[in-house]
């Protein structure tokens, strides 16, 4: 779960209050769905979100996982 964290929190830099104004997040829907990014806003995004949250949750699961492998790899290399 830490690295779900990790991920948001590094995400939404710039913009941890309105994170759908973050480039990064925009860019990740925008390649995903594709939706043009400058469409994008608070509707848009919670709406995305949550008809993809098992995906997304998914997503955020995975990061968390590369974060372990990548410490464990770092570790013992």
């Amino acid at each position: 779960m830490i690295g779900a964290i990790q991920f948001l929190w590094n995400s939404t830099r710039g913009s941890r209050l309105r994170p759908w104004r973050s480039p990064y997040l925009r860019w990740r829907v925008e390649t995903y769905s594709g939706m043009h990014a400058e469409t994008i806003g608070a509707g848009v995004m919670l709406r995305f979100l949550w008809a993809e949250k098992w995906q997304f949750l998914r997503f955020l699961r995975w990061t968390d996982e590369m974060r372990a492998e990548s410490k464990s790899t770092s570790r013992n290399g």
